[in-house]
């Protein structure tokens, strides 16, 4: 990644609930839970989050399973823990972390896209599914290269005095067409006075038999569902932002 690789989940992490608060999140991820319980049985009472940020899902998850966030941000996790107190809280990196529990879920809702490498992605998924009891449902929320498009987004979000919107800019780069960048663009008014923010994201982009292969190899049985309109309100100009589930179910 380039620049302040984290400028977006540590300086800025504050910035999140404002943009996109738990409540305005609920309808999303209550989609997620309707996944989750559909693919998994009536079973799922235990969800563990890997990459769950400042906990905007959590705030809808908590009120259907026993949940566990991990993030590799201190910073998202400290709003994640005001934000939700019911929710036990673990700094650690999807690509290795080791719990002692087994859960009925896993859920990757929002941070796949930051496993940059194929290996990267057979690790996360690897962890997720060691977390899994025999049965469990493994969901990530994933875009296809296939379907992949470039798009300029544009988010905003106001609290008291302070005014923000945040510019998203998605490009694939010729040479490295397995990724993409997402460079974003703060602009910060607090009581009128403007600061202006850049970060830039260097993300993973893969194809829907890599993300196949990727699932089959940890030794989950894989169903589909598609996941369109999500960002569309966000989208300026032309665009579609075409998102998938992939549901993996570890064997009983």
């Amino acid at each position: 990644m380039h620049g302040n690789k984290w400028l977006s989940y540590g300086e800025l992490a504050w910035t999140e609930t404002i943009l996109a608060s738990p409540e305005a999140q609920a309808k999303e991820t209550g989609h997620y839970v309707d996944l989750l319980r559909e693919h998994g049985g009536t079973g799922i009472r235990t969800l563990l989050h890997l990459g769950c940020g400042a906990g905007g899902n959590d705030f809808t998850f908590k009120k259907h399973f026993r949940v566990t966030g991990v993030d590799i941000s201190e910073g998202m996790l400290e709003i994640a823990r005001r934000t939700n107190p019911e929710v036990t809280y673990v700094h650690g990196d999807m690509r290795s972390i080791d719990l002692t529990e087994r859960f009925d879920a896993v859920a990757i809702p929002d941070a796949i896209d930051y496993m940059v490498t194929l290996q990267e992605l057979h690790r996360a998924i690897a962890v997720a599914c060691r977390h899994l009891k025999p049965g469990g449902v493994l969901l990530i929320v994933a875009k296809t290269r296939e379907e992949f498009r470039e798009n300029n987004l544009c988010y905003t979000g106001t609290k008291g005095d302070i005014q923000i919107t945040l510019f998203e800019n998605n490009h694939i780069p010729p040479d490295n067409p397995s990724t993409y960048e997402a460079t974003l663009v703060y602009l910060i008014r607090n009581q009128g006075r403007l600061s202006i923010h850049t970060n830039r994201h260097t993300l993973g982009l893969f194809g829907q038999q890599e993300w196949l292969a990727a699932l089959t190899d940890a030794g989950l049985e894989v169903r589909q569902a598609g996941l369109d309109g999500l960002y569309d309100p966000f989208i300026l100009g032309e665009g579609a932002y075409p998102m998938r589930a992939f549901l993996g179910i570890k064997p009983a």
